[in-house]
C-alpha cells in the first residue's frame, strides 16, 4: 500500500488544539490534497472520542472521491472522559471492543471502510490469535483493508505480525526521541521491507525549554542559513534522510505549516549534517 510521503495528522485539529469549525477542517483537508498529501491519520479517542466526527462531517460534505484519499484509524485505548463511561484507563484488544470501535470510527468519519487500522499500543493482555481472528472478519467484511501497530517493540511486533500479517509501526520518533535508530524497531522495518510511521516528529522542540533544545538550536540556526529553510523543516529533512523511508506524520492545525513541510521532501541534508543534529540531540559524539 503507498502512502502519502507525509501523513496528515488530525489530532489537534479538535478540542485537543485548534478547536477548528467544520469550515476550517475542509479548508485544511482541501490544502493537504493540493500538496498532494491524501492520507490522514485518526485515533477513536483523539478530542475524548469527538475529532473523528468532526472530521468525518467536514469530508463528507465536500464531494471528493474516497478513493482519492486515506483514512488511518487506531483502537484498544479505554479512557475515561464525558463520552466514555470507562472506570480507568486501560487496553482493551477483546473481538467485541476492536470490532466496536471500528464502527464507531466509521460512522464517524462517514466511511464504509478504514485503509489501515492501528492497534494503538501494546497491552500486556493481548491475545495475538484472537486479534488475528477479528482482523480476518474485517478484512472479509471489507471494513479494514490493512492493518498494523503502534508503539509496539519488535519482539511485540512479531507477536501480532505472526499470527496475522500487518503493514507497519507507527512509532515517536524525532530529534528529541532518538530510540528508534537503537532498539531494533527501525532495522525490523527495513529487514521486512515495511514502511514505518513516525508521530510527534516535532517533539518538544518547540514547547519545552531544556538544555537538549539549547544544543539543537545552535546547530539548527547554523543550518537553516546554511539550507535556506526553516526550522521544523529541516527537523522533518532529518527523518526522512533514514533509510527506513520514515513516513512523519504531522501534527499541525495551521494550513501554512502542511505548505512549510511539504517543502522538506526537497531538503537534502549532508550526512554529516544530519549527525551534527543526531549529536545536539543527544549531547555526545557518536561512539
Amino acid at each position: 500500500m503507498t502512502f502519502s510521503p507525509i501523513i496528515i495528522g488530525t489530532m489537534r485539529w479538535g478540542i485537543w488544539g485548534a478547536n477548528h469549525s467544520v469550515k476550517n477542517v475542509q479548508h485544511l483537508i482541501e490544502i493537504s490534497l493540493e500538496e498532494d498529501l491524501f492520507t490522514f491519520d485518526h485515533a477513536d479517542i483523539y478530542g475524548n472520542y469527538t475529532t473523528e466526527k468532526l472530521f468525518g462531517d467536514a469530508f463528507s460534505a465536500m464531494k471528493i472521491n474516497r478513493e482519492e484519499v486515506q483514512f488511518i484509524s487506531k483502537c484498544g485505548i479505554e479512557m475515561p472522559c464525558e463520552n466514555r463511561n470507562f472506570n480507568i484507563k486501560s487496553y482493551n484488544y477483546s473481538k467485541n471492543h476492536i470490532v466496536d470501535s471500528v464502527n464507531q470510527s466509521l460512522k464517524n468519519l462517514k466511511t464504509d471502510y478504514l485503509d489501515l487500522l492501528l492497534l494503538h499500543r501494546p497491552s500486556p493482555l493481548m491475545n495475538p490469535e484472537e486479534i488475528a481472528e477479528i482482523f480476518d472478519v474485517l478484512r472479509e467484511q471489507k471494513k479494514v483493508r490493512h492493518f498494523g501497530v503502534s508503539n509496539f517493540s519488535v519482539s511485540q511486533f512479531e507477536l501480532v505480525n505472526d499470527a496475522f500479517p500487518i503493514i507497519t509501526n507507527q512509532m515517536e520518533i524525532s530529534l528529541n526521541k532518538t530510540d528508534a535508530f537503537y532498539n531494533g524497531t527501525l532495522d525490523q522495518m527495513l529487514l521486512k521491507k515495511l514502511r514505518p510511521m513516525a508521530w510527534s516528529v516535532m517533539g518538544n522542540y518547540f514547547t519545552q525549554p531544556s538544555a537538549q533544545n539549547t544544543r539543537l538550536k545552535k546547530v539548527l540556526d547554523e543550518l537553516c542559513a546554511k539550507y535556506e529553510a526553516k526550522e521544523n523543516q529541516l527537523m522533518l529533512a532529518f527523518l526522512l534522510l533514514h533509510p527506513a523511508k520514515i513516513l512523519p506524520v504531522i501534527g499541525t492545525s495551521k494550513a501554512q505549516t502542511i505548505k512549510d513541510l511539504k517543502k522538506s521532501m526537497d531538503l537534502k541534508l549532508e550526512r554529516e549534517d544530519w549527525f551534527r543534529l543526531l549529536q545536539a540531540s543527544e549531547g555526545k559524539e557518536v561512539d
